[in-house]
């Protein structure tokens, strides 16, 4: 069974139509189950609008093609400690990316990313 967390960076990369968002597109259709945390939402919708593109298509894209994974206080204890964890050895690794890392262990499943902050972490693929 294949599970997958998909991140901000792969999201846009899947928007913009990028070879690495067609590789994103092949997983996806390809998974068994897609999810994408609720605070990775916010960041495509800030980078999407950044880029003077459609939100509500992006938007709409997002919920009709994953699992929302809400975020909430369990969710939110994990993703702390995971951030105060990984900041150890990647000193700018963001918060969202601890939320991001906190659904897939949740969960249980890959994380697909291009996000260099992953690429020491077991549950990442790396979409480049």
């Amino acid at each position: 069974m294949s599970k997958y967390v998909i991140d901000a960076y792969a999201w846009i990369e899947y928007f913009d139509g990028s070879e690495a968002g067609h590789k994103v597109s092949t997983l996806l259709e390809k998974a068994d189950e897609i999810c994408t945390c609720a605070m990775t939402i916010a960041e495509v919708v800030s980078k999407v609008a950044r880029k003077g593109k459609d939100v509500q298509v992006a938007y709409d894209v997002l919920l009709s093609n994953s699992q929302i994974v809400n975020v909430d206080e369990e969710l939110s204890l994990q993703a702390g400690l995971l951030h105060f964890e990984m900041r150890k050895t990647v000193k700018d690794f963001g918060l969202a990316d601890a939320y991001v890392l906190a659904t897939a262990r949740k969960l249980k499943s890959k994380i697909l990313t291009g996000d260099a902050h992953f690429k020491s972490v077991k549950e990442a693929i790396i979409i480049k």
